[in-house]
């Protein structure tokens, strides 16, 4: 698993800040928030980031049958918080054998689902949602429960993308690989596991090399 902070835009590295400048800084994207080594897909990951994050950290549940938990990465630092939060899932695929899922939310702005869904900006682009929605998914939790419209954006030919808006920010979907996408028509619900009084038990499996991507 990667070490080192890495740009959320392209996982290049970044320089960090110093007596001159308070930001870390891609060489191609200029000032950015350092998206953080991937975590360990285990209980202590999971509470680290929901100690830290400041946006949702989606799950679906109930999980597809045979599915597992294999990772997280946030984007963000000790001042911000963590303004991104991927979870990485595995499983059996509708169609036939594995897949993966990355679940993003961000601010705009920030860039992690656009990186994994290999879109080139930071947000999905103007006329994502000119058609109606491809999808929809239930967002719940013990306070709230609304329906998200999701979206196929263009992406990279191994993978499908979706993305929406939850809670006033982004939230990304990307399958692996792109007949994994079947997977949205079964209309998951999430769950927002920093919701006061959340309490599931997390199926873990082994550490998604995607999240080093």
């Amino acid at each position: 698993m990667r070490a080192e902070t890495t740009c959320p835009r392209c996982a290049g590295r970044l320089r960090a800040p110093n007596a001159w400048s308070s930001d870390w800084w891609c060489p191609t994207h200029g000032a950015v928030l350092p998206r953080q080594p991937a975590r360990r897909p285990n209980e202590d990951g999971l509470a680290a980031v929901v100690r830290e994050a400041q946006v949702p950290v989606w799950l679906p549940w109930p999980l597809p049958r045979g599915w597992l938990v294999t990772g997280f990465t946030t984007v963000g630092d000790d001042r911000t918080g963590a303004r991104a939060v991927a979870v990485a899932l595995a499983g059996p695929g509708l169609l036939h054998g594995p897949a993966d899922l990355l679940l993003v939310s961000e601010e705009p702005g920030v860039g992690l689902g656009a990186h994994f869904a290999g879109l080139a900006g930071p947000d999905p682009g103007l006329g994502f949602d000119a058609d109606p929605p491809h999808v929809k998914l239930e967002a719940s939790g013990p306070s709230a429960c609304h329906g998200v419209s999701m979206w196929a954006v263009p992406s990279e030919p191994d993978r499908a993308a979706y993305v929406g808006e939850a809670k006033g920010l982004w939230l990304w979907t990307v399958l692996f690989p792109a007949e994994a996408g079947a997977l949205m028509l079964e209309c998951p619900s999430l769950l927002d596991l920093r919701e006061p009084g959340m309490e599931v038990t997390v199926p873990f499996g082994a550490p998604s090399p995607l999240l080093d991507t």
